[in-house]
């Protein structure tokens, strides 16, 4: 079993930068494809990024396409998210994610999850 711990969540106006870390233990993740999911108040978690164990395949949800970059760095088992071009509509608990196997956008594909970060944008 995987544990993850994301961070580099806080406050950012809007068309702000934040970059968002996910430490993995417990397991490697060499093999493991990642994902990014968030959360708004009252609502469902949804996907926002996933990648590939080797990284060479990535997909984001449309809304942050051009914005949002997912990567990845086995060696030191972690996760990133660069969130560029921030909007006050990316406000959100967003957590980190792992499964054996593809990418996936669906949530209960995943095995492991972290805690959260926030992410505030203010205009």
């Amino acid at each position: 079993q995987v544990q993850l711990v994301e961070s580099g969540g806080g406050w950012v106006q809007a068309g702000g930068s934040l970059r968002l870390s996910c430490a993995a233990s417990g397991r490697t993740v060499s093999r493991y494809a990642m994902g990014w999911f968030r959360q708004f108040p009252g609502k469902e978690r949804e996907f926002v990024a996933t990648i590939s164990w080797g990284g060479g395949s990535t997909y984001y949800a449309d809304s942050v396409k051009g914005r949002f970059t997912i990567s990845r760095d086995n060696a030191q088992n972690m996760v990133y998210l660069q969130m560029n071009s921030l909007k006050p509509e990316d406000t959100a608990v967003y957590s980190c994610a792992a499964r054996q196997g593809l990418t996936s956008r669906r949530v209960l594909e995943y095995d492991a999850w972290g805690q959260g970060t926030q992410v505030t944008v203010s205009s």
